[in-house]
C-alpha cells in the first residue's frame, strides 16, 4: 500500500460503499489484463467491494497450469495420479441435495480419478451421478509441492494468517470436477472475499450483489437451493423473487482468476473438465462486514432458543456455544482472531523501527513487507475500529472476559502506541 492509499483510508471509521445499482443490469465486470499496482485494485475493487477478472496472464508461470494440465488444455490425469495417488479427498454429489448444499465422502484421489475418466468415457454421466472433488485442502497436504503463488493482490489475507498460526486449519482449497458439476447458491464462509483461479477448463458463475438475495427467500426465510429453479417463478413460495436483479452472468476461461467480494452470494457450474484453486479470505476492507455477519448469526441462534432465556443460567453462554456449531465461530474466538490479527503487525511496525527481526513467520514477514507499513497501520487500524464495537456490544460484554485471550482495553492502548510511536520513527508521513 502506498502514501496517497493509506492517507484516503486512515481516517475511515465506516467504509464507504458504493451502491451496487451498476451491477443490476450489466453482464460485463472489469477485466484486467495489465499490471495494476496493489494500491489502485486495494481503492478500485476491496474497498468499494466490487468483482473483477484477472486474465490468464497473472497464473501462466504457476507449476500446476504446466504439469496438471495436458497439451490441449484438459487435467492431465496422469501426472495428477503421480502426485496425489491413494490421499484421501472430499467429494461431492452434485446430484444429491442435503439441507441446502451436497452430501461428501472421503475416497482416494485415485478412485476419483478412475470415476472422472469413466464419466467422461460415458458421455458425461455416470449412474454414480455426477461427483465433484471440492474443499480438498491440497497446499496444507501438500505443502513443499508450491504449485502456484497467491496473487499480491490477495495477500492480505487475515482469515489463513490466524488458521497458520494455529495449525489447525486453512481456507484454501483445490476444486476437480467434470463438466457438468456445480455449486449450489451460497455466499462465502464468514462473508468472506474468495479468488478462485481456473487451472484448466471453464465455469459459468451466477453473481448477485449484497442484498439481492434477501428477495430471493421463500415464505419461511430460506435461500433457494438452485437460483435457476422453475420454483422461483411461483409467488406463493417465493413472493419477491420477481423484484431480485438479474445475476451477473461471467464465462471464466482457462487461466483466468475470478475476484468475489464479501456478501455476493453465487452459483457456479462447470462448463468442461475443470481443476481450479480457490481461497477464502479476509482483511481490514471487510472485516466490519464479517462482524455485521457474525451479530446476524448470534441473533439467529439466540432467537431459535428464545423460549428458554429466562430458565437457564448460561443461556447467553450456550447460544455462544450453539454458534461456534453452527457458524465455525464464536464472540470469543474473534476476538482471539482480532489478538493474532494485531500483535502480527505491531511486531512488524515495531521491528521496521528497531530493525529486529520480528517473532513470526518468515512467509508472514514476507506478505507483510511486501505490503508495507502503511497497510499494517492501515490493518490496526480497523482491528481497533472493531475492538471499539466490541466494547459497546451487549452481547460480547456479558461474556466472561477473564477467559478471553484479548483483554479489548489493554490492546485499543497498545495499538494507539504503535501507532503513534511508528509515526514519531517517521515510518508513516502525513500530510
Amino acid at each position: 500500500m502506498d502514501r496517497e492509499a493509506y492517507r484516503n483510508c486512515s481516517s475511515l471509521v465506516k467504509i464507504p460503499r458504493q451502491s451496487y445499482e451498476q451491477f443490476w443490469s450489466s453482464h460485463f465486470l472489469d477485466y484486467i489484463d495489465k499490471e495494476l499496482s496493489y494500491s489502485k485494485f486495494f481503492k478500485k475493487y476491496l474497498l468499494p467491494n466490487h468483482p473483477c477478472m484477472f486474465s490468464r496472464r497473472f497464473t501462466e508461470e504457476w507449476k500446476c497450469r504446466k504439469q496438471w494440465v495436458t497439451e490441449d488444455g484438459k487435467p492431465n490425469f496422469q501426472k495428477l495420479l503421480q502426485e496425489f495417488d491413494e490421499t484421501p479427498v472430499p467429494v461431492a454429489n452434485c446430484n444429491a441435495k442435503e439441507y441446502n448444499a451436497n452430501p461428501k465422502q472421503v475416497m482416494p484421489f485415485k478412485e476419483f480419478i478412475h470415476y472422472w475418466r469413466e464419466y467422461i468415457l460415458n458421455g458425461h454421466s455416470s449412474p454414480k451421478g455426477c461427483l465433484y472433488l471440492k474443499d480438498w485442502h491440497m497446499s496444507r497436504d501438500f505443502p513443499e509441492h508450491n504449485v502456484y503463488t497467491t496473487p499480491v493482490f490477495f495477500t492480505s489475507d487475515w482469515l489463513n494468517e490466524y488458521w497458520d498460526t494455529l495449525e489447525v486449519d486453512d481456507y484454501r482449497f483445490v476444486y476437480m470436477g467434470p463438466k457438468g458439476s456445480w455449486t449450489p447458491f451460497h455466499s462465502d464462509v464468514f462473508r468472506s472475499y474468495s479468488w478462485s483461479a481456473n487451472i484448466c477448463g471453464r465455469k459459468k458463475w451466477l453473481l448477485y450483489p449484497p442484498g439481492q438475495e434477501e428477495f430471493l427467500r421463500d415464505t419461511h426465510g430460506n435461500l433457494p437451493y438452485d437460483v435457476t429453479s422453475a420454483e422461483l417463478r411461483d409467488r406463493g413460495l417465493f413472493p419477491h423473487a420477481e423484484e431480485a436483479c438479474q445475476p451477473l452472468e461471467i464465462i471464466q476461461e482457462a487461466g483466468e482468476i475470478i475476484f468475489v467480494p464479501s456478501g455476493w452470494h453465487h452459483q457456479v457450474y462447470n462448463l468442461e473438465d475443470t481443476i481450479s484453486i480457490n481461497h477464502n479470505w479476509l482483511n481490514g476492507c471487510n472485516i466490519d462486514i464479517m462482524w455485521q455477519f457474525l451479530q446476524t448469526e448470534l441473533s439467529s441462534v439466540q432467537k431459535e432458543i428464545d423460549e428458554w432465556r429466562n430458565t437457564m443460567d448460561s443461556w447467553h453462554q450456550h447460544c455462544q456455544v450453539i454458534m461456534k456449531a453452527c457458524s465455525g465461530i464464536n464472540y470469543g474466538e474473534f476476538a482471539s482472531f482480532l489478538k493474532i490479527i494485531a500483535n502480527n503487525r505491531m511486531a512488524f511496525l515495531n521491528a521496521c523501527s528497531s530493525g529486529d527481526p520480528s517473532d513470526y513467520s518468515r512467509h508472514l514477514s514476507e506478505i507483510l513487507t511486501t505490503l508495507g507499513p502503511y497497510h499494517a497501520a492501515f490493518d490496526l487500524q480497523r482491528v481497533a475500529h472493531i475492538i471499539e464495537c466490541l466494547l459497546c456490544n451487549e452481547d460480547f460484554k456479558r461474556l466472561d472476559h477473564s477467559t478471553l485471550t484479548l483483554q479489548p482495553e489493554t490492546m485499543l492502548q497498545q495499538i494507539r502506541d504503535t501507532i503513534q510511536s511508528t509515526r514519531g520513527q517517521h515510518l508513516l508521513y502525513q500530510e
